[in-house]
């Protein structure tokens, strides 16, 4: 048997930051992930992120930003946003309000990589990957106020902790087992990833062009090492482009040279004829969003708690967030001993409150933004085409859209305030 103090299920980004933060708080922590533990980085991963500089110093507090391999991601230090079929743009600048860049795009793996390497030498936390979880039990001792947690791995090794996280994705096994209560709504789109190559360099520039039928993103990727040798400049973008199912089987069923064509056109040639370079992959986008956040002993963070539409890239933003607030609450391994089961359970709702807010704030404003740049009625392009425009030539409001777009504005969890010096 493994006791421990939290059990983790979901050994990716979000889990493995939560891990390493309340391992640094003094807990012991074990992680439990049906995955492998690395993952070989060789070409371009189709799963990226958009990392906020709030998400930057969350890495850079725990330590685990000088472990990511530094040839693999790009910083980018503009934004250009714009409507296909309305006179409507708005460009963003990290120089306008003084900072050196609004984030990187980082591939997944590559993330989780560099926190397994800083898990691995953190004597509170014990990794155990290839596990797939069997059961799951909780137990409330109604004379001291406890709770314990029971799970069994497949291999019939049980595991006690006084809390259990579940991290565990967008189709949450622990969710399941506690009938735990889901708000959804069908986003009617799926997203189509791939990785492409420009004709025209990307400058550092992270585009987003709104169509008809959805919004496309193209996030610059870090130049490869033959493009270093030969001194080139980057073109490489990775693409995520919503659309409805139909459209996007449209997509993945065109020979090479028609999608080529067709991005192509859909982005304007802003950075000249497109090429694709990777296979074309997609999913469903559903709005997920867990009533309790904390259940039975139980705390959900990450996909497992929320998901919401990536238009805006904030997804592993705020499963990053999420992590770094419980890790806030939960300061010091006291809290879980009888004598402070009131003040555990205070800091457990302080965390329910906090999070489902923010990620309600965040979800309403997704649906929002979809409904408005979604269609061609006469009157939405209207308001959007005035709407960029107004935002465009108005300095104010566009720096407190950059700080939101960083998320360095806001109730910040103080990992994620750690001012970035390097």
């Amino acid at each position: 048997m493994i006791s421990t103090d939290i059990t983790i299920i979901g050994g990716g980004c979000v889990g493995l930051t939560a891990a390493i933060g309340l391992a640094n708080n003094g807990f012991n922590v074990t992680v439990v992930d049906a995955a492998s533990d690395h993952t070989e980085l060789t070409t371009p991963e189709l799963r990226v992120s958009a990392i906020s500089a709030a998400s930057e110093n969350i890495f850079r507090a725990l330590g685990n930003w000088q472990h990511l391999d530094q040839s693999r991601f790009a910083p980018y230090t503009k934004m250009s946003v714009w409507d296909k079929d309305s006179f409507g743009k708005i460009e963003f600048d990290s120089a306008q309000i003084s900072e050196p860049r609004l984030g990187h795009i980082i591939e997944n793996n590559n993330i989780r990589n560099s926190l397994i390497t800083l898990a691995r030498s953190h004597a509170n936390i014990q990794l155990l990957f290839d596990n797939k979880v069997n059961s799951l039990h909780t137990t409330n001792n109604q004379q001291n106020q406890t709770q314990q947690v029971y799970i069994t791995l497949e291999d019939g090794t049980p595991i006690i902790s006084k809390l259990l996280v579940a991290a565990d994705g967008a189709h949450s096994w622990v969710r399941k087992q506690l009938k735990t209560p889901m708000v959804f709504s069908d986003y009617d789109h799926h997203a189509l990833v791939a990785t492409i190559q420009t004709t025209e360099p990307h400058q550092a520039c992270a585009r987003q062009v709104f169509l008809n039928t959805g919004p496309l993103a193209l996030l610059p990727l870090q130049i490869t090492g033959q493009d270093q040798e030969q001194n080139l400049e980057p073109n490489q973008c990775s693409i995520v482009w919503s659309s409805s199912p139909e459209h996007v089987q449209q997509l993945k069923d065109m020979t090479e040279q028609e999608f080529n064509q067709s991005i192509t056109a859909a982005t304007d040639s802003v950075l000249g004829p497109i090429t694709l370079t990777s296979q074309r992959v997609s999913y469903p986008l559903t709005m997920r969003y867990a009533k309790q956040w904390v259940n039975q002993g139980v705390i959900f963070m990450g996909d497992a708690a929320h998901t919401i539409h990536p238009l805006a890239g904030l997804g592993m933003n705020l499963g990053l967030l999420d992590a770094a607030s419980l890790v806030q609450v939960l300061a010091t391994p006291t809290l879980l001993s009888a004598e402070k089961s009131g003040e555990l359970n205070k800091q457990l709702r302080k965390y329910q409150g906090w999070r489902k807010a923010e990620a309600q704030t965040y979800i309403a404003a997704m649906a929002a933004l979809k409904s408005l740049f979604e269609g061609d009625n006469k009157f939405k392009k209207l308001i959007r085409g005035f709407g960029l425009l107004i935002t465009n030539k108005t300095d104010v409001v566009k720096h407190k859209i950059i700080q939101q777009a960083m998320g360095i504005t806001g109730d910040l969890p103080d990992l994620a305030k750690v001012k970035d010096t390097i």
